[in-house]
């Protein structure tokens, strides 16, 4: 099963959607992080894994993630899974050719059935 990186300062934000994910039967291929560096550090060597991507954190917000991935040339499918409803901020996010979908938040079982076929491919 393709590996599954979240990255959101939350501890809470990771707890649901690392739940939902276990409900659906990702159990032992998710793994979260509040620190988007290190986050990004993984993605270096899990260019099969999704992210799920919160735009606005400190240090590292999700804009300044992506721009880092494309620097690095990283293609990991990436989600956002953000707050924001902006269409500024979605239309934002089409710009980066890593992004397969922007769901605003919170996860659920119908959101997750819309992307679950990025889930099960590499």
């Amino acid at each position: 099963m393709t590996p599954i990186i979240l990255v959101d300062d939350q501890p809470i934000a990771n707890f649901i959607t690392k739940k939902l994910l276990e409900i659906e039967g990702y159990k032992d291929n998710v793994k979260d992080y509040t620190d988007a560096l290190i986050a990004l550090e993984l993605a270096k060597s899990e260019s099969e894994a999704i992210i799920f991507l919160d735009l606005n954190m400190p240090v590292m917000s999700g804009w300044d993630f992506l721009e880092e991935m494309k620097k690095l040339g990283l293609s990991n499918k990436t989600i956002i899974l953000s707050s924001s409803t902006s269409k500024l901020d979605i239309e934002k996010a089409k710009q980066y050719s890593c992004v397969v979908e922007y769901i605003v938040k919170p996860l659920n079982k119908i959101k997750l059935s819309k992307i679950s076929p990025y889930l099960k491919t590499g």
